[in-house]
């Protein structure tokens, strides 16, 4: 089976007077009922030596934010939990954002911030400041870009996502304040709206706040929505494109996404409707262009509908295809296959997320593939 590791050459009090104008609209769909702030810490501990994205219960990941878990903080979640659906407490009162040591690196950035201004009347005249949304490419450090690399040095406070590797983590000023807001299926650390509030309250504050994504941040990442309500709030918003997963990934193991005479287009997809359904792509029948590349993001779970709709939409069952967990870090896995044997050998192989799924002519350009033996054997020392 062709399957080895490789890696290749305000809502806190004191918000702004314009705070009547933000998204109160929005409030209205939080989930007040449970309280996100609440962590036991797991059974089992993951070790950052065996994977570079740190998951999403880890020990790791909870002590690297230790600073809002200080044995200080005193949080009531009978309290919390049964704060009334009014639009304008929730901003004022978040649940999800009332740890008193964000309510304290607020006050701390405000009076940092009233002092340089040095008009003694407790009023900054200064405007907001700075929100970077900041792609960190798929996992290797190395492939940050330096305005990617400014923007972490220089940051007062970053919310990181899963996908954002340890080695990028790493990059963070030591003074500098780590808070993960990461996502997987069935679990959200916060919600998006609690997100989109901590940018706002923070960059209110006249802190440099950068949103690290990974891979590019207005590629399946939610960027356009947290950009969208950042703007609709005055906040100016700087984008920092990252290398995408699928152009990462698919440099990192010598596949074209197009070529002349084999492929002449390429499609990125999700695996997940908007909705969470398993049914993933509603695949038309161009998504099955035998000239065109498909790169399926977020695709483990719905592979095997996928690779059936494919099929049936008349992609021919042996059309090249490779998945990839953790692509471009040491930690590297990948299968090839044929289309029809994908999802087989996949499952055999135990593949987690993240996972990148290339599917067209391109993928055999590979030099990996054909995989004979001796290739795997190469591969796997």
């Amino acid at each position: 089976m062709a399957v080895f590791n490789t890696k290749f050459p305000s809502l806190l009090a004191g918000t702004t007077s314009n705070s009547k104008k933000t998204h109160n609209h929005k409030f209205h769909h939080l989930q007040i009922s449970n309280c996100s702030l609440s962590y036991t810490p797991p059974s089992t501990t993951y070790s950052s030596n065996s994977s570079p994205f740190t998951e999403k219960h880890s020990v790791e990941r909870y002590q690297r934010d230790n600073w809002l878990y200080s044995k200080d903080s005193s949080f009531d979640n009978t309290t919390c939990c049964s704060i009334p659906i009014d639009p304008n407490y929730i901003r004022n009162e978040d649940i999800a954002l009332q740890l008193p040591e964000l309510k304290k690196l607020l006050q701390v950035l405000r009076e940092k911030r009233q002092g340089e201004d040095g008009n003694g009347n407790g009023f900054s005249n200064k405007g907001p400041g700075n929100v970077f949304l900041v792609g960190t490419g798929p996992g290797d450090p190395e492939l940050l870009t330096l305005k990617a690399l400014r923007a972490i040095e220089s940051a007062d406070l970053l919310l990181y996502d899963r996908l954002v590797s340890n080695d990028v983590l790493n990059l963070v000023r030591q003074d500098a304040r780590l808070l993960y807001v990461g996502k997987t299926a069935g679990y959200h650390s916060r919600t998006q709206e609690e997100i989109h509030e901590l940018l706002l309250s923070f960059a209110e504050a006249g802190a440099n706040v950068v949103r690290l994504k990974g891979g590019d941040p207005l590629v399946f990442g939610r960027g356009g929505e947290e950009m969208d309500f950042l703007q609709q709030q005055g906040i100016q918003v700087k984008v920092i494109p990252g290398i995408t997963a699928a152009s990462g990934i698919a440099a990192e193991l010598g596949i074209p996404l197009t070529h002349r005479g084999v492929a002449n287009s390429v499609r990125f997809l999700t695996g997940h409707s908007r909705k969470g359904g398993t049914d993933p792509l509603f695949v038309a029948e161009n998504a099955a262009d035998q000239d065109c590349t498909l790169v399926v993001y977020m695709g483990l779970s719905t592979l095997p509908s996928l690779a059936q709709k494919l099929m049936r939409q008349g992609l021919p069952p042996d059309t090249p295809a490779v998945a990839v967990e953790r692509g471009t870090t040491p930690q590297q896995r990948m299968v090839f296959a044929e289309l029809h044997d994908l999802v087989d050998k996949v499952t055999s192989a135990e593949l987690l997320s993240p996972t990148l799924i290339v599917i067209g002519k391109v993928v055999a350009l590979s030099p990996l593939w054909p995989l004979s033996s001796k290739a795997v054997m190469m591969a796997e020392t």
